[in-house]
């Protein structure tokens, strides 16, 4: 899929999938060809081909091991962070980012890999947006096809502009150099769209896409309303439009009841638990082995990357997590694991490391299948949650917080902070509750906070001493792939 934004002219790229089994409704691929694009949107039904091609490049492997989808993206935004440890070498995998080297090197294909899938799902999005009214198909159908396509359209540009743009700035002139925003099956070379530009183009996309879209799906792997309300929520967190994420998260999860405590310590692998509301189901014929989500993070896949790098919290954080609270259960201070849900046991060649976390668990040690986990009900609060304190609502902020954290700690009381202190409150529970699931970097970065590693877990060998980054460093803005910019001559590079 190099440079497909540059590359593909007459032809859409479809990955071409069949429904292999209408009860279970899961999808499997068969491997990607050059269809024209007449016959590719002739049809609704075609159209949902195209549909079912995005949601299957989520979870396919690209160019490396590394390359496992939007699960091994997740990792990557994790492993940036401070509150993600790495505890060995083991065999490589993911310790350039944890360096702070991949995503910095424009010749690197890891850092050329958002590049690759986000602009890739843009391109298959548009020949949908595009085409739609030509198409062969009831309405009804046609809006969902299209309400998916241009929540897709609009996740891409947004995960591309936070990576590569500089941060959005809450107080406004957001000018700086973007991405190139791609809503036409043109090929021809475009500069960079700035960061404000962007973000105008992603919320178009997903009010047209929350206008078309209904709460019906065939599983949570597909996109209803309730997920583009919680993406446009996330969007306002990021630009700092408080009242709009307030709006749409608490639209948003509505219908999703947070799960109880049990289903948190049950090894965070099933898409249809009550709260996931957006997720892939990896299946047995569709795994991708050794790239899997699972492959990296989960706890009891025997591998050589997780017997010799079980994945830690960082050890500051976890002390501050009470011990009525589920979500300490979910990592082992002492790296021992003996009691891992359901019986499940680790083998003696996995090393044992302090505060290694037992939240995901794969299928099994020689099957490192696990749901991978895009958008969960417990976000949604969060994201209500600060963005009320934002506004200074802190008796509603403390509620909506409150709901979620004596979820999690029947212990929890009614928090009594105000201002910055109840922010920052919310802050550390988002930290407690969305620990490996892709979200600490872009979080440091929309807050413009610093790289913090210091006083915790993290080894200076491991880490080749990159325990700081000042906010604002140009190191926060990852590298304009080297390919792209060989490729389309307005393109200029990040510093």
């Amino acid at each position: 899929m190099k440079h497909i934004l540059y590359k593909i002219g007459s032809t859409v790229l479809v990955l071409t999938l069949l429904c292999t089994s209408c009860s279970d409704e899961f999808l499997e691929t068969t491997p990607t060809e050059s269809i024209s694009q007449d016959t590719a949107t002739s049809t609704v039904t075609n159209l949902n081909v195209i549909i079912n091609g995005i949601h299957r490049s989520l979870y396919q492997r690209y160019e490396s091991q590394q390359q496992g989808g939007l699960g091994c993206l997740m990792i990557a935004m994790d492993v940036l962070g401070e509150d993600y440890v790495m505890t060995g070498a083991a065999n490589g995998w993911f310790n350039g980012f944890y360096r702070w080297i991949d995503h910095r090197n424009e010749n690197d294909i890891d850092n050329e890999f958002p590049f690759d899938i986000y602009y890739g799902i843009i391109r298959n999005a548009n020949s949908i947006i595009i085409n739609i009214d030509n198409a062969v198909g009831a309405q009804e159908e046609k809006n969902a096809v299209l309400g998916q396509a241009l929540f897709y359209r609009a996740f891409s540009h947004y995960q591309l502009v936070q990576l590569y743009g500089e941060r959005y700035k809450e107080e406004g002139n957001n000018q700086q150099p973007g991405i190139p925003l791609r809503i036409d099956l043109s090929s021809d070379p475009l500069p960079r769209a700035s960061v404000e530009d962007v973000y105008v183009q992603v919320n178009r996309d997903l009010d047209d896409a929350i206008a078309v879209l209904t709460d019906s799906r065939n599983n949570n792997s597909h996109i209803n309303r309730s997920v583009a309300l919680g993406l446009k929520a996330r969007v306002a967190l990021t630009q700092g439009r408080w009242q709009i994420a307030v709006d749409n998260a608490q639209e948003a999860r509505d219908g999703f009841p947070l799960m109880s405590n049990s289903d948190y310590f049950s090894g965070f692998n099933d898409f249809s638990n009550q709260e996931w509301m957006w997720g892939s189901d990896i299946v047995e014929d569709q795994t991708i082995f050794f790239a899997n989500y699972g492959a990296y993070i989960s706890r009891n896949f025997s591998s050589s990357n997780i017997r010799g790098n079980p994945k830690a919290i960082n050890s500051a954080l976890y002390d501050q997590i009470p011990s009525t609270d589920i979500r300490s259960k979910v990592f082992d201070p002492t790296g021992e694991h003996d009691s891992l849900p359901g019986g499940i046991t680790i083998s003696s060649r996995h090393r044992r490391r302090e505060y290694t976390s037992q939240k995901f668990l794969s299928a099994g040690t020689g099957d490192s299948r696990l749901d991978v986990p895009y958008m969960r009900a417990a976000e949604m609060y969060l994201i209500e949650a600060e963005a009320l304190a934002r506004l200074g609502q802190d008796t509603n902020a403390a509620q909506v917080l409150f709901e979620l954290a004596s979820n999690r700690d029947s212990e929890y009381t009614l928090s009594s902070n105000t201002g910055q202190d109840l922010i920052e409150e919310i802050w550390i529970q988002r930290r407690w509750e969305l620990w490996g699931e892709g979200f600490r970097f872009l979080d440091l970065k929309r807050l413009n906070l610093p790289l913090d590693r210091t006083g915790a877990n993290h080894s200076t060998t491991l880490t080749q001493n990159i325990l700081e980054v000042p906010a604002g460093d140009p190191r926060w803005q990852w590298a304009i792939p080297i390919d792209a910019i060989n490729a389309n001559p307005l393109l200029t590079p990040n510093p």
